[in-house]
């Protein structure tokens, strides 16, 4: 079998039209809550995380209210499609609305719909979390995979909930305190001043790390080793 799919997601921001338009549609902005390296330009929508380098096709485009993209179809019809519907409210308040849709092959979508559901739901907290928290600020994104066992590393953090306080030590620094922002049974998310740190249990087995570090002068390089290491002393 195989399945086609439609994902809807809402958010209610105070932010202005404007300010998620930034977030959602310019390179910078996609780094600070999505995932890997990503880049805009003539329609196109690319990102680079790990060895996985899409270019999203940019098919409607309507600055401060709607953007859309589609992945190409591959040779056994799967793709991936995102619009983003951009509703201005009073007070510098806006609504969000996200519609995730696409196709997965083969016998065993079930698996992929799951981490897929998963990774979007929190995908959508973190861009709700950067509009609130971050608005005006870009981050280096972090992408760094371990092969430890995701639920080791999130009970060795203590199981945290949503609005849980929490300490995490990132690398080569002292330990900060930060608040778990949105957690569900394959993601956990922890804001704290300067970032966003965002565990993930990587589809297939093993951790990835997929952060948005707001300190200035971040080397992004630098960034991920550190974090590939840390992951192979803390979830090991």
């Amino acid at each position: 079998m195989s399945h086609e799919f439609e994902l809807q997601h809402e958010l209610s921001l105070d932010a202005t039209p404007e300010q998620v338009w930034d977030a959602i549609a310019t390179g910078p902005g996609i780094d600070s809550w999505f995932m890997g390296r990503n880049q805009i330009e003539q329609g196109v929508h690319r990102t680079a995380f790990g060895g996985y380098e899409p270019a999203n096709t940019i098919t409607a485009w309507e600055p401060g209210k709607r953007l859309a993209t589609r992945a190409p179809a591959a040779d056994d019809g799967r793709f991936i499609a995102y619009e983003f519907l951009i509703e201005g409210r009073s007070e510098a308040s806006t609504v969000v609305r996200v519609v995730t849709s696409g196709f997965l092959p083969g016998d065993d979508w079930e698996n992929e719909f799951e981490a897929m559901t998963t990774g979007l739901a929190m995908f959508y907290a973190t861009l709700g979390e950067y509009l609130t928290h971050f608005t005006g600020r870009t981050a280096v994104p972090v992408t760094a995979f371990g092969s430890g066992d995701y639920r080791a590393l999130f009970a060795r953090l203590g199981e945290p909930a949503a609005g849980d306080p929490i300490t995490i030590t990132p690398p080569g620094q002292p330990p900060v305190q930060g608040v778990v922002y949105y957690t569900n049974a394959q993601t956990l998310g922890i804001r704290t001043g300067d970032a966003m740190y965002r565990f993930v249990n990587g589809f297939g087995g093993g951790i990835v790390a997929q952060h948005h570090l707001f300190t200035p002068g971040t080397e992004p390089d630098e960034a991920d080793r550190a974090w590939t290491a840390w992951l192979a002393e803390h979830a090991s």
